[in-house]
C-alpha cells in the first residue's frame, strides 16, 4: 500500500495494517507550471487554496484571522469551491475573507504569488498538494500536522507546522510572518529550493518504479 505521507501511513497503522506493507512516496509538483510571478502590491495576504470545508479546517483559519483583519494587519483570500457544510461557518465571518471562487490550474501560480503565506489548517488529508505548489512559487507555508506537511518541509525553515484545531497557534505564526519580512522572504526562497529537491511528477514516477522493482525482487527471492 503506497501512501503520500507519514501522517497517512500512521492512520493505516492505527487501523491494524502491518507497517511492512506500507510505503511512503510524497507526491511531486509540476515545476514547469508552478513558479513565482511578480506580486502586484505590498499587502500582507494570507491565502487558502482548496475545498472550503470543515475537513480543511476553514473555521479555525477564519477564527485565527479575524483579529488580524479587523486591525487591518492582513488580508485573507479563499480560493476553491464552497462545501455545503461550511456555509454556516462562513456566514459568521463575512468581513474576514475575500472569496475568489474556484480557479483553473493555470491561474493558480498568480494567486500563490500574490500571497505572503499559504495557510492549510486541515483536520485531515493524505498530503495537501497546494503546499508544494505554493512552495514552488516562493511562498512559505503554515500547515497542520495532518496535511503531510512534514514530508514536504521542515518546521521553522520553509514555514511552520502546527497542531490541528488551534487558531491561536495559526494567528501567532501569521503575526510572526507579519513582523519578520526578511525571515519570511528567506523561508520563501528556502521553499523553492526544497521543492526542487523533491522534484516533479517524473521524479515521483521514478521513485515509484524503483520501489515496485525492489518489492518484486524481494518477492522473487523468497520463492
Amino acid at each position: 500500500i503506497v501512501v503520500p505521507s507519514d501522517f497517512a501511513k500512521q492512520s493505516f497503522i492505527a487501523h491494524g495494517l502491518a507497517q511492512r506493507k506500507l510505503y511512503v512516496q510524497p507526491y511531486g509538483v509540476d515545476l514547469d507550471s508552478f513558479k513565482p510571478v511578480t506580486k502586484e502590491d505590498s499587502t500582507f495576504r494570507v491565502l487558502f487554496v482548496g475545498a472550503v470545508s470543515i475537513q480543511k479546517g476553514i473555521g479555525y483559519l477564519l477564527d485565527a484571522m479575524k483579529p488580524l483583519v479587523d486591525r487591518r494587519l492582513a488580508e485573507l483570500w479563499l480560493v476553491g469551491g464552497l462545501d455545503e457544510t461550511s456555509k454556516h461557518i462562513l456566514a459568521g465571518y463575512k468581513d474576514v475573507f475575500v472569496y475568489k471562487g474556484p480557479q483553473p490550474r493555470r491561474a493558480l501560480p498568480w494567486y500563490y504569488s500574490q500571497a505572503s503565506v499559504l495557510v492549510l489548517p486541515s483536520v485531515q488529508e493524505g498530503l495537501g498538494l497546494v503546499q508544494a505548489q505554493a512552495m514552488a512559487c516562493g511562498v512559505p507555508v503554515i500547515a497542520t500536522t495532518n496535511t503531510g506537511a512534514e514530508n514536504l518541509f521542515t518546521d521553522g525553515v520553509e514555514g511552520f507546522i502546527l497542531p490541528i484545531r488551534d487558531p491561536q497557534s495559526i494567528r501567532a505564526k501569521v503575526e510572526w510572518m507579519i513582523g519578520h519580512p526578511t525571515e519570511r522572504a528567506s523561508m520563501g526562497a528556502a521553499a523553492i529550493q526544497r521543492v526542487k529537491g523533491i522534484g516533479g511528477w517524473n521524479r515521483y514516477g521514478e521513485r515509484c518504479l524503483t520501489m515496485y522493482r525492489e518489492i518484486l525482487a524481494r518477492k522473487a527471492a523468497c520463492r
